[in-house]
């Protein structure tokens, strides 16, 4: 829960520079300063772990069934919560309350974010502009898209629904496979790699005809 919040917190974040470097170009050297970086790190990191804290306090402080099995490769919250003997999810309710807020409001800050940045990029007049501006935002935009996807699929899933196969895969999806294309899908922007990432696709195209 603790990195899950701390990559909520710090897309949250890059939306914001990414708003500052397309739309207030001219003042990103004073608004995106090194302090500010480091403030701006700092409580993402801050805020994550109390919310992992939170979480784990309020989850473990319910009875557990000993003999219980976890449908998961991980701990994750709703699936400790069936494995409670209480009804009493007071606790755990107020504290996804919290973060699920303060979640909406880093939602809200990247959707309006990204709706300047759009907005901004189609009034550019050369297009060599606007490819540039998109190469710069689409990579964290697509990041974004895909983690809260994933974590939307694993936790808005209806409470009576039963356990299956794919319960694991999606959690696997949004926080193993998404970490991983993390460096690929911001490299994509060096040319080096995107000379070298076309080399590769000539080579697998040239063996599958070759085959």
């Amino acid at each position: 829960m603790a990195l899950a919040s701390a990559e909520m917190a710090l897309l949250t974040m890059m939306s914001y520079d990414c708003y500052v470097a397309i739309c207030l170009p001219l003042h990103y050297e004073v608004i995106m300063k090194r302090s500010t970086c480091i403030k701006m790190a700092a409580y993402s990191w801050l805020s994550s772990g109390l919310s992992g804290i939170l979480h784990t306090a309020t989850t473990f402080s319910m009875p557990l069934v000993a003999s219980g099995v976890v449908h998961q490769f991980f701990y994750e919250i709703p699936q400790l919560l069936r494995l409670s003997c209480s009804h009493d999810y007071w606790a755990e309710v107020g504290a996804v309350t919290i973060t699920s807020s303060l979640g909406f409001v880093c939602f809200l800050s990247i959707a309006l974010s990204y709706t300047h940045i759009f907005s901004t990029v189609l009034r550019i007049p050369s297009t060599e502009g606007q490819s540039r501006a998109f190469s710069t935002s689409v990579p964290p935009l697509a990041m974004v898209t895909l983690f809260l996807g994933g974590a939307a699929t694993a936790y808005l899933k209806p409470a009576g629904d039963a356990s299956s196969t794919f319960d694991p895969l999606v959690s696997v999806f949004y926080t193993v496979v998404l970490q991983t294309l993390n460096p690929i899908i911001y490299n994509l922007r060096n040319k080096d790699v995107k000379v070298a990432v076309k080399k590769y696709l000539k080579i697998l195209s040239f063996d599958s005809i070759t085959c």
